[in-house]
């Protein structure tokens, strides 16, 4: 397992009583080299959506355990946010949780001459992802290959 995976996986263990008591849930935790410096990030939510004061909670409680634990050796910058309403889909539980939501597929490649696709989340498995596309007053089912997607998210309606 590679360092960025381990660190993230026991970060992860870390957080979840500490989310728990403050009645969120984890939506994400990355550990990510941007430019010279590392981030430790923990995306949380809950249903009526996290507040600043939410994030404020749980980035100290985090910070403390992580200076506890000792967890990175490594000089990194922790941030605790929400993953935002246009959020990023990388598991299979935001997939699931996201089955019949309006998603953007945006892919490495073009397929049949774009790389961005509207449509309607209507299933997943370990490798694809299937979205329901309207094509005027037609609707087709469009299968991706997991490998071909750069991101999937939530689109914003406003």
């Amino acid at each position: 397992m590679a360092k960025k995976d381990l660190y993230e996986e026991r970060a992860e263990a870390l957080l979840v009583p500490i989310v728990a008591a403050n009645n969120c849930e984890i939506y994400d935790v990355e550990y990510v080299k941007e430019g010279s410096d590392w981030y430790l990030r923990a995306y949380i939510d809950k249903p009526e959506g996290v507040s600043i004061v939410d994030c404020e909670n749980v980035s100290r409680a985090f910070s403390d355990k992580l200076d506890e634990v000792d967890l990175i050796p490594d000089a990194y910058i922790l941030e605790v946010s929400s993953p935002g309403l246009g959020r990023a889909l990388k598991k299979d539980r935001h997939l699931e949780k996201s089955l019949g939501e309006e998603v953007e597929v945006k892919t490495y490649k073009p397929i049949a001459l774009q790389k961005e696709f509207i449509g309607i989340l209507k299933a997943y498995d370990k490798d694809t992802i299937t979205i329901e596309m309207e094509n005027g007053s037609e609707t087709k089912d469009m299968v991706f290959a997991k490998s071909d997607i750069a991101i999937i998210r939530l689109v914003l309606d406003f």
